[in-house]
């Protein structure tokens, strides 16, 4: 619970002092940084369309952000957290149009399986060349990010192109669409469908044999293997874990905001993801509010842009802001850290 209470205490003050360093541009260029954050608060709250925006930028994030932090948990560095949105994406279109001959209940259920099958499928190929033969898995999760992107677009530009100008799927069969609840926004049933996700991994990350397996593994593979863990499954299946959020992150946003499998439709989910989470050092619980308020930045900016002269590129330097706020305290964490290794030496 004191963990919990200092990394609450950290996550405010990234926020209040990247806001501050906002404020200090906003006034460089001119502008009153109150009116211009009333302006982003407006635009991503205020309406029923801005704040459907700002849910279904969440969404995405919220299993994203827990697809990176599950892997980092376990030891994994999943830079390929994009590329199985892709594939998750592109399953659960083929299932949703091809596949109508079963029941509405099955058939959404069946697109969410396929999409979490081929999410795993695609996180497991990085996890065993690592766990069994030494291979970098940032190197192999990046590359696989370009063979996703490079195949659905092939499918989507081919085989399951529908004939339009823009590379798409055909449209998914109506009884596996996802409620949109806030029209004209985006946001849908899907969001839901993320939140019940994530309090299962929290649920398993503190709860069950597993979760304790893989934070053993991440913090000290010798360690779990002197237990009787066998670290080089655990990192395999961890990653086939981070694979699974992904592909269900790619499902929903095929049923729930397009209705389709539209080319390059999950440019950046992945690495804003991965910055949600490494913002607050891959805590399992802060996580989800990141993704919330970087997804509430994101919607908020037009409507800063709109209603006052200041650029939407302030909000990416508030985000930039975080990152490097975040940096400099692993920074610090290290020279203390050396510190006490220096004071135990001169004991010795």
């Amino acid at each position: 619970m004191r963990d919990l209470w200092v990394s609450l205490r950290r996550f405010l003050f990234i926020i209040l002092f990247s806001l501050a360093i906002g404020a200090v541009f906003i006034m460089m260029i001119g502008e009153n940084p109150l009116n211009a954050y009333g302006a982003l608060v407006r635009g991503a709250f205020v309406g029923k369309l801005n704040l459907g925006k700002t849910l279904a930028n969440f969404t995405p994030l919220l299993l994203t952000s827990l697809a990176f932090a599950v892997g980092a948990k376990g030891g994994a560095f999943n830079v390929g957290v994009e590329g199985e949105v892709f594939l998750g994406g592109i399953a659960a279109a083929y299932i949703g149009i091809h596949w109508t001959f079963l029941p509405m209940p099955l058939h959404l259920l069946a697109c969410f399986l396929g999409a979490m099958i081929v999410g795993a499928l695609s996180a497991f190929i990085p996890g065993a060349l690592k766990a069994y033969y030494g291979v970098n898995e940032v190197c192999t999760t990046i590359l696989l990010n370009y063979v996703a992107f490079y195949v659905t677009s092939y499918l989507v530009s081919g085989p399951m192109s529908a004939g339009v100008a823009n590379a798409q799927s055909h449209a998914v069969a109506d009884q596996v669409k996802l409620f949109q609840f806030m029209k004209p926004s985006s946001a849908n049933v899907g969001m839901f469908i993320a939140i019940v996700v994530s309090i299962g991994v929290i649920w398993v990350f503190n709860k069950t044999t597993f979760g304790y397996k893989i934070r053993t593994v991440g913090s000290n593979p010798l360690h779990a293997e002197y237990v009787g863990i066998n670290p080089k499954k655990n990192f395999i299946q961890t990653m086939m874990f981070s694979g699974v959020l992904g592909g269900i992150a790619g499902c929903i946003e095929i049923l729930g905001v397009h209705g389709y499998f539209l080319n390059n439709f999950a440019a950046n989910l992945g690495f804003n993801g991965m910055l949600a989470s490494l913002i607050v050092k891959n805590n399992i619980l802060l996580t989800p509010f990141m993704a919330f308020f970087l997804g509430a930045l994101k919607s908020g900016a037009l409507g800063l842009q709109q209603s006052t002269g200041v650029p939407k590129s302030i909000v990416d330097t508030i985000t930039a802001v975080f990152i490097i706020v975040a940096t400099m305290d692993l920074l610090f964490q290290y020279h203390k850290k050396r510190k006490v290794k220096m004071a135990q030496k001169e004991g010795e």
